[in-house]
This record gives structure tokens, sequence and C-alpha cells, in this order.
């Protein structure tokens, strides 16, 4: 059936949506060329009533009671990373907490001022959307020599979003750990290892809802390891350049879950925390639920309206799938339109709540 492509105008109209619906991951790995496919990875952050000294060092009981996270991946989610990066997750009613070890044979670093481009050492980062709304998240970097930047983003860049430098994470604890020497060419180091506490307060402060601990409930969260060539100047170490055009090479970015492109700013790839009310210790299985899967699939539909209106200046009636079934239920997709976009809104067979999501990016749940 041909389509004519136009621009939306006034009216409403309905389309039926087909979803491919994967109920359950424990530690799926990446192997799929066809990077659609890949789904976030999962992780449970358990409850610790252990006091934890935030030193850099795992020594408390709680951190040998915690898994280890999968070992982080080339950020498009197909290559190996050349060094183990890892991480562990849990939380108790004032912190969140966070231990990573990142394997390094040359561990350098010269930023020394808050809130500088972290990034242009090796760093790491954390990223988080406690709504899972796509807007309103934080991000967090830090390099070996506890430098931080912290910042709150009120959209991802592609939908031209504010990012709020001056934010600082109030109270935050970090602590490094080095095995090996710091900055010395002249020796192999092993590896360096990161201890952070975020307090609940410190999100509370842009969020409508008083934050006191999330338990029982899922975040987006992903991390991501910044690492780069050196050259040695002077006995110093150096970003390493392109002999010909002077431009430095470009960083890796190693990741917990794979964001299938690179850019770490699309919240919607990111992994699944739990916050499980069950101590350290304990066995908890993560399930998806299947109304995060439909939004999966209204995200695939906005990033090709994105893609469009970013080379065209109108959205794209035609970008918007026909009717079909999901194992025999049907799903009627419905798009309203206004003057600045869209909304597009479905009603999940699943839990009765309607989904919806705006040409900004912005997914939320409406109560049945």
């Amino acid at each position: 059936m041909k389509i004519k492509t136009v621009k939306f105008g006034s009216l409403n109209f309905i389309i039926k949506l087909e979803l491919t619906i994967l109920f359950l991951i424990i530690g799926l790995p990446v192997s799929s060329q066809n990077q659609k496919d890949i789904l976030p990875k999962a992780y449970i952050a358990y409850h610790t009533d252990e006091a934890i000294i935030i030193d850099g060092k795992p020594g408390e009981t709680s951190w040998n009671k915690v898994k280890w996270s999968d070992d982080f991946i080339d950020i498009e989610g197909v290559k190996n990373p050349r060094y183990r990066t890892r991480i562990k997750m849990m939380w108790d009613d004032a912190n969140f907490y966070f231990y990573t070890e990142l394997e390094e044979p040359h561990i350098w670093g010269d930023i020394t001022k808050r809130d500088a481009v972290v990034f242009y050492n090796n760093d790491f980062e954390i990223f988080i959307d406690p709504d899972g709304d796509t807007h309103n998240y934080y991000e967090f970097e830090m390099n070996v020599l506890n430098t931080i930047w912290d910042l709150f983003i009120t959209k991802p860049y592609r939908d031209h979003g504010h990012v709020l430098n001056n934010w600082d994470y109030k109270n935050i604890r970090t602590a490094v750990q080095i095995d090996g020497t710091l900055n010395d060419p002249n020796d192999i180091d092993k590896k360096w290892s990161i201890e952070i506490a975020i307090p609940w307060k410190s999100i509370n402060e842009t969020y409508d809802e008083r934050i006191i601990a999330p338990k029982g409930k899922t975040w987006r969260i992903n991390f991501s390891r910044v690492n780069w060539d050196f050259d040695l100047i002077d006995g110093k170490y150096q970003r390493k350049r392109n002999k010909e055009t002077g431009k430095y090479l470009p960083e890796y970015n190693w990741v917990w879950s794979p964001q299938g492109v690179i850019n770490m700013h699309e919240p919607e790839r990111w992994g699944y925390v739990l916050f499980t009310e069950k101590n350290v210790g304990a066995q908890e299985v993560f399930v998806y639920g299947k109304d995060e899967l439909i939004k999966k699939r209204l995200y695939e539909i906005y990033r090709e309206q994105r893609s469009h209106y970013n080379r065209h200046n109108f959205w794209n009636q035609k970008l918007i799938p026909g009717s079909i079934d999901i194992k025999g239920k049907e799903i009627l997709l419905h798009v309203e339109t206004h003057l600045v976009g869209y909304t597009i809104s479905v009603k999940s067979p699943f839990t009765g709540k309607t989904i919806y999501i705006t040409q900004d990016g912005k997914t939320g749940n409406q109560l049945k």
C-alpha cells in the first residue's frame, strides 16, 4: 500500500503495533550483529546493614558477598576491550555504593580541578536516570587523581537539553587506590580501584518525589570507562596525536551495558538496576517488565522520527509502522499531534497502563 509522506496535521490517527517480546534475562551475552537486538544488561543491587568506609578498598564483608557485574565491553557491543573493567553495587538507607576495578598497565592523570573535562584523562563514568524517562539524568566522571566532574542534564543532547555544569552531588564520598605507581612510565602497573557513596539526599534535590531509598524499584543506569592511547613527552604521559594531522586519536569507550552506538547520551539503552530489599548474600533473579519492551519498540520509532526531522525539519507519518499483532494480541498505537510535535501512546495488554512517548523522547506511564 502506498503511503504519502506528509507533515503531521491536527488530526489523530490510530496504528497497530507489533512487538517481539522477551521476558527474562540473566546475564545475556552480547553477540548480535544487529544492534537493534541488543537488550540492556541487568544487575541486582542488594541492601547492606554494614557501615561502609569509603577508602577505595572492598574491605567490608558486604563487598565480598556482592557479585561482580559482567566485564565491560566496547560501547557498540562488539569488541572486547584491551583491559578488564567490572563493578559492584549495593545500597543502604542513606547511600548508593559503587566499587569498581580497572586494569591498567600505565596509570596516569593530570587533571585536578573539579568540573573540568575529566574524560581528557582516562576516567570512570556513571550515568543515572532514576525514573527511566530519559530526561533529567545525572552524569559523573572521575579520574585516578580523585578529580570529579558531576553534572545534571535536562534532556539528551539530541533533544537540545540543558547541561547544568555547576550542579554537584552534595556530600558525595569518593576514594581511589592504585596497585602500581602514578605517572611513572618506568614500570608496569596492575590496576586502580574506585569506591563511591552517593547520598540519596543529593538526588532528592532535582526530583519532585522525595527519594529516601528506591527499595524495590528499578533505575536505568550505565557505566563508561574512557581510555586513551598515549605518548611519552619529556617523560610525561600525554594523549596520543595523529602524526599527520596533529589531532588527538579517538578515545576508547568501554561500558557495562552496550549502547549499540558511540553515544552514552541515549538513556533508553542503559542497563537496569533493581534495588532489592534483600540483604547482600541473598539471591534474586531480574525479570524484564513486558512494558519496558514496549518502550524499547517505541524508542525505535522515535529515533527514526528524530533522524528524519534532523534532516528534513518535519515529522514523517510514513515512518510509523502499520498494524501487526503480538502473539495474537492486537495493540493500538495512538498518535496525537500538536503544534511542536506529537505524542504516541499505547495501552499495555499486560498491565493495563498507558505508555507514551513524546517527540523529545520523554516516556512515561499512566495508571489504568
